[in-house]
C-alpha cells in the first residue's frame, strides 16, 4: 500500500487504550499523520494484534482492564517478532520516577503523559517512525 504522498508503504500504529475516550483524541490527534492506525481495547487483544498485524509502532497505555501495560511491554520484547517495535507509552501515569523507568530502565521511545497535547504525541510518533 502506498502513502497519499507516494513516499512508500503507509505506516501501520497499534494504539492499545481501554478508554473509548481517549481513543477517539488519540484518532483525532493522528488524524492528518497518513497512518494506519488500529486499536485494541486490552492487553490480549493487544498482544494478539501485535503477532497477527505486525505493527511499525505501539502506543500503549499503562492501566489496562486485563493486565499491565509492562506485561504487554514485556511480553513485545519476550518475542522475537516484536522485539524490536518502537513503543511509545501513553499514560496517566507519569511521575518522574514513571518516566525514568520507562525511558531508562525499560527503554520505551518515548513516554508521552496524558493529556497530551496533540502536537506532542506527533513528534513522538514521527520520531518514533523515523
Amino acid at each position: 500500500m502506498a502513502s497519499e504522498n507516494g513516499s512508500g508503504p503507509v505506516k501501520r500504529v497499534l494504539v492499545i487504550e481501554d478508554d473509548a475516550d481517549f481513543r477517539t483524541l488519540v484518532a483525532l490527534m493522528l488524524a492528518e499523520t497518513h497512518l494506519d492506525v488500529r486499536y485494541a481495547v486490552n492487553g490480549q487483544t493487544g498482544l494478539a494484534a501485535i503477532r497477527d498485524e505486525r505493527p511499525d509502532l505501539v502506543i500503549l497505555d499503562l492501566m489496562l482492564p486485563d493486565m499491565s501495560g509492562w506485561d504487554v511491554f514485556m511480553a513485545m520484547r519476550d518475542a522475537p517478532a516484536s522485539a524490536g517495535i518502537p513503543v511509545i507509552i501513553l499514560s496517566s501515569v507519569g511521575t518522574r520516577h514513571d518516566r525514568s523507568f520507562g525511558l531508562q530502565v525499560a527503554q520505551v521511545h518515548d513516554y508521552v503523559t496524558k493529556p497530551c497535547l496533540p502536537s506532542r504525541l506527533r513528534a513522538a510518533v514521527a520520531s518514533a517512525l523515523a
